[in-house]
């Protein structure tokens, strides 16, 4: 059944259509990602098209690795593939598929072009092949081995799959025609020899095929009824009808094409950030600075903020740049829904409150949410000795500054109005405390003189409070366009976008905290535990974003 409150486009449309000619009975999508790297914000895109199709219409999407290039790919890659897609929240079809699950009746198909004479094998070099296929304005020329005889062919194929030839000595080609306008057809690589292990079949193939081979045939074997993929692939659907038409496949799947996500102020080709992780320019593929769905989990993104900008941004046949500060406003409207809220004081100046009691400890209860009864109270431990931040006190200050101030009121967040009083400083000459004194009856009160405060201020118990690590994230790149061109990416690194503090205390309920909850740090912005370095006993937490968005006002 469709869904009808989903968002609308093209790719609705069509199935919508298809479905009601009676073209197809069931939606099949699938999701085919190769194995040789993290999955990107661009990767969640296509993620949410090909499972949101199947989810809106009823069908059923399906997993597959498009394992084809051993050189370049490892089950790491495969694992982290499948948390992220299970951590998004969509639920593959059956089992997790491998294009190597079909490598036997892909070969055996290879054959069967070969006896059509519609394939040959190819002795010329890469740069022969190179110089053979022409240019965008020139025909090719037909490779001297292109007649062949079929007996021939299919002798050296065999040979090519027993590994009795060297890589790059001979591959096998389709025999199309040289002088298409389209690049992709003039002969296409089918098979080409990698005499290397694979990390699904081992030893057994010494030859493997190419993407533009396998991947329409793994469409055609699974049943797939929309093939969707990006607008680069758009000059490859040719060929993908070509060898769907040429094929005894089982099935006639056609190839559909979106524009891709293409964020501002991120790279997301997958050789640049590996080279990224090679170079030690961040800490790894989950490094929060990452636009991998895997950093972004680290920082704090939620699956439901990350599904909401794929729906906002809309799936149309045009690629753009994507402001990324849609993510950013996706991610902030969920956390100041769903985050609780808690006080952390990341520069602290002591405060002693010089008319409190020495030796009295009140606990302030306060909402963990201002909106949202249902996630309850924390308690707040109050005393003589607090601290707050640094830049909330100045001993002089225009009207313009709501905090502390020498002279002045502030009332502390969820608890009493304060008087600075005094200040003492260290033997450098900078403060190291301010003496304020309580303003009596303000709890939940204002001031009975009706001398209000100027502003309100968030604070910790001194002796109560837990140190915490801050780690202090800002967008790797700091151009809109890293990776325009020729440019060198490594140019517009942003100096600096990691900053780490161990100085910081917040309130003691969040050394309870779990790894990957997110809170809200009153006036500081949104943080999330650490999913792996986050414990009772050291608490770390890294910046998800800021409470508004500084980086407009920098670009104006």
């Amino acid at each position: 059944m469709t869904d009808t409150t989903a968002p609308s486009n093209f790719l609705d449309n069509i199935v919508r259509e298809d479905l009601e000619s009676g073209r197809v009975s069931e939606v099949v999508t699938r999701f085919p990602p190769e194995p040789n790297g993290y999955l990107h914000i661009g990767h969640a895109k296509s993620i949410s098209v090909n499972f949101g199709l199947a989810e809106r219409f009823g069908g059923r999407c399906n997993l597959r690795f498009d394992d084809t290039n051993p050189l370049k790919e490892s089950q790491e890659y495969i694992e982290s593939i499948q948390d992220d897609v299970a951590w998004l929240g969509y639920h593959w079809d059956g089992d997790v598929r491998y294009a190597s699950s079909y490598f036997e009746q892909l070969y055996q198909w290879a054959q069967h072009l070969v006896r059509g004479g519609k394939a040959y094998v190819c002795d010329l070099s890469a740069d022969e092949t190179r110089e053979y296929r022409g240019t965008l304005t020139e025909p090719g020329r037909n490779s001297p081995y292109r007649d062949r005889p079929v007996e021939e062919n299919l002798a050296l194929l065999e040979g090519m799959k027993n590994g009795e030839f060297d890589e790059g000595s001979r591959v096998l080609r389709a025999k199309i025609d040289m002088a298409s306008p389209n690049m992709n057809m003039r002969d296409p690589t089918l098979y080409r020899i990698r005499k290397v292990a694979h990390h699904q079949t081992g030893d057994t193939w010494c030859i493997y095929p190419t993407y533009d081979f396998a991947h329409g045939q793994e469409d055609a074997i699974e049943g797939i009824s929309h093939s969707v993929c990006t607008l680069e692939f758009e000059d490859h659907r040719p060929l993908y009808d070509w060898l769907i038409e040429n094929l005894p496949v089982p099935s006639r799947p056609h190839q559909y094409e979106f524009g891709r996500l293409n964020p501002s102020y991120t790279v997301t080709s997958k050789r640049k950030l590996k080279q990224l992780v090679d170079e030690g320019l961040v800490s790894g593929w989950d490094d929060p600075r990452m636009p991998t769905i895997s950093g972004m989990r680290r920082r704090g993104y939620s699956p439901a903020a990350i599904r909401r900008f794929c729906d906002m941004i809309g799936t149309t046949r045009s690629d753009g740049i994507v402001d990324v500060a849609m993510l950013e406003h996706a991610i902030r409207d969920d956390l100041n829904e769903n985050a609780p809220r808690a006080m952390c004081v990341v520069d602290p100046l002591r405060v002693v409150l010089v008319n409190y009691p020495d030796d009295k400890v009140e606990t302030i209860t306060a909402a963990a949410h201002p909106s949202r009864e249902d996630m309850g109270e924390r308690e707040l431990p109050f005393a003589r000795e607090l601290l707050i931040d640094r830049d909330d006190f100045r001993e002089e200050a225009n009207k313009k500054y709501k905090r502390l101030v020498l002279g002045k009121r502030v009332r502390l967040r969820n608890a009493y109005v304060i008087e600075a009083v005094d200040v003492e400083r260290d033997s450098n000459g900078e403060i190291s405390t301010v003496l304020c004194e309580v303003i009596e009856d303000t709890l939940g009160k204002d001031p009975a003189d009706g001398v209000k405060p100027k502003g309100v201020i968030h604070w910790v118990s001194a002796s109560h409070g837990v140190p915490v690590e801050l780690r202090l994230y800002d967008r790797l790149f700091n151009v809109e366009a890293p990776d325009r061109g020729d440019e060198d990416f490594h140019h517009y690194l942003t100096p600096d976008s990691l900053l780490v503090t161990t100085a910081a205390v917040a309130e003691p309920g969040l050394a309870a905290a779990t790894p990957e909850q997110s809170f809200q740090f009153e006036r500081e912005g949104y943080f999330v535990a650490d999913r792996f370095d986050h414990s009772a006993e050291t608490p770390v937490f890294n910046k998800t974003i800021g409470l508004r968005d500084t980086w407009q006002r920098q670009d104006n």
